[in-house]
């Protein structure tokens, strides 16, 4: 069975919403696509068959795809504010419920979280995984506030850590873009600045030492946390200040993350598995946005056995599916 791990659900209201939010402008390009920008760069885009779910099964079936696990993308529901917020949350967390119920065979779905309010946050996991029947949560590198690895957000990494839900995180644009102005450096290069920036901030944090029995994936095969592991080795070494509220090497709590295929080069899908191992590789194509098949992984040169835990074992494993 192959499982993606990486992919999109794309609803029309929350899309229309987050353009009214953020004072998007909305571009049309010749081959389709409707684009919501803000001061010249993209924040999100589609295409008409995106919200044409007879139209994503049918490319599942021609990519072999038997399941896709699906979230919101970035900015996810964090640029709204209060109640707004929580309300988004409820809504896509619905809808992506319906679209999963519909075709459970299929669709596998990770609840967003109204992350500017905790307590919301743990009723919303009750909520959705408990009365809707999503499997996991979709949590941003950065969602427009406090770091995740502020106090404040112990509860929520206490709750996840005692159900052992699995989170995927997904980048977000950093907070300051203003210097990457053209050729759409904040997607090309800030989502994974973002993710790398996360994830080295809560392994020096402890939130992996606190809280070490939840699946933690981290998209797009962990931006460049991989190459800088030896980097961050040494701070442990060096600094007092990197030993603080951690007793292991940083690259110990990284080998135990997943990481999903959406570098998609061979160089770095092969240095990423030399580095923290097969089980811990997943499928994801970033559907419907970059849209890959499973070329990318049946190209490498890795045993037969290892391509099929990649394309799908290892996920079935973490979402205890037969």
């Amino acid at each position: 069975m192959n499982i993606d791990i990486h992919a999109h659900f794309v609803d029309r209201h929350y899309l229309d919403e987050l353009t009214r939010q953020c004072k998007l402008d909305v571009e049309q390009t010749p081959d389709g696509k409707t684009l919501l920008r803000e001061r010249g760069a993209t924040i999100a885009w589609t295409r008409p068959d995106m919200f044409d779910i007879e139209h994503r099964l049918r490319d599942m079936d021609s990519k072999g795809i038997d399941k896709r696990v699906l979230s919101v993308s970035a900015p996810n529901v964090y640029p709204f504010a209060g109640d707004e917020q929580i309300r988004m949350a409820r809504h896509v967390n619905d809808r992506l419920a319906e679209y999963c119920r519909a075709h459970p065979d299929r669709f596998i779905g990770l609840a967003s979280l109204p992350l500017n309010d905790i307590g919301a946050s743990l009723k919303e996991i009750d909520r959705a995984v408990g009365e809707l029947g999503l499997k996991g949560l979709a949590i941003g590198s950065n969602i427009g506030g406090p770091p995740l690895n502020d106090p404040r957000f112990e509860p929520l990494w206490a709750k996840i850590n005692a159900l052992r839900l699995p989170v995927i995180e997904h980048p977000a644009f950093p907070k300051d873009t203003s210097d990457m102005g053209e050729f759409e450096l904040p997607l090309r290069v800030g989502l994974m600045f973002d993710t790398t920036l996360m994830a080295a901030r809560m392994i020096y944090a402890g939130i992996f030492e606190r809280y070490p029995d939840f699946p933690f994936v981290l998209a797009h095969t962990g931006g460049a946390l991989i190459m800088l592991l030896e980097r961050l080795d040494n701070g442990y070494r060096l600094f007092p200040d990197c030993r603080k509220h951690i007793n292991r090497l940083p690259s110990e709590y990284a080998a135990r993350f997943y990481y999903d295929t959406c570098a998609f080069g061979e160089a770095a899908l092969t240095f990423a598995i030399s580095a923290v191992g097969v089980s811990q590789m997943l499928l994801g194509t970033d559907d419907p946005f970059i849209g890959s098949d499973l070329s990318h992984v049946r190209r490498l040169p890795i045993p037969d056995a290892d391509k099929a835990a990649i394309l799908g074992g290892n996920a079935a494993r973490m979402f205890g599916l037969r």
